[in-house]
């Protein structure tokens, strides 16, 4: 079992910048990819980037290349999210997810493992 526990969330204005973080029970085969996902109201949840623990490329959603960047704590087994230059549309709840499969995908059915998200909040 792999436990997730995120946080770091809060109200930013525009422009501004947080760094989410998401601390993992434990690095094992059932954890091999991590991935940041969000969820705005009333639409579904979409991939913002995601990585391998044992290597591998990082990969971000066209909508937050060269805002955001996900990095890594190997000792700590803690993945972070670091967003600057948020826009109102990146508003959302922000879940972080482990996957056991063989290569990292945007797909939120291909992850086993949730937390419990983080609310976000860009004001205008």
């Amino acid at each position: 079992q792999v436990q997730l526990v995120e946080a770091g969330g809060g109200l930013v204005q525009a422009g501004g910048s947080l760094r989410l973080s998401c601390a993992t029970s434990g690095r094992t085969l059932a954890s091999v990819f991590m991935g940041w996902f969000r969820q705005a109201p009333g639409k579904e949840r979409e991939f913002v980037g995601g990585f391998g623990w044992f290597g591998g490329n990082t990969r971000y959603a066209d909508s937050v290349k060269g805002r955001f960047t996900i990095s890594r704590d190997n000792a700590k087994n803690t993945a972070y999210l670091q967003m600057n230059s948020l826009k109102p549309e990146d508003t959302a709840v922000y879940f972080c997810a482990a996957s056991s499969r063989a290569r990292l995908s945007d797909s939120p059915s291909e992850y086993d493992y949730w937390g419990q998200g983080t609310q976000v909040t860009v004001s205008s």
